[in-house]
């Protein structure tokens, strides 16, 4: 699976994409394993970035392009999973 943060996430995370190989995530993975799994990846944010935990809790999530609420939708290897925090202060 492919993650791509955008602004703060991006920030926070040090990198703008990443390839998660979802076997070392879970056998049924979801959205929230998935970010469970990046923040074990990303214990600790560059100098004077918000940690990675905290931009996710407050972020919005596209998978494939599609709004992806809720942390129990489920995820696969091929996808492409948006991280998209609030922007403008929003």
């Amino acid at each position: 699976m492919t993650v791509r943060y955008f602004a703060a996430a991006k920030a926070a995370a040090g990198v703008a994409t990443e390839q998660v190989d979802l076997a070392q995530v879970d056998a049924d993975p979801t959205r929230g394993a998935v970010e469970n799994h990046l923040i074990s990846l990303h214990p600790q944010s560059p100098a004077g970035e918000p940690p990675l935990a905290d931009v996710l809790a407050r972020s919005s999530f596209l998978l494939d392009g599609q709004s992806c609420p809720t942390p129990q939708s489920p995820v696969h290897g091929n996808a492409t999973l948006d991280v998209l925090p609030p922007f403008a202060g929003g």
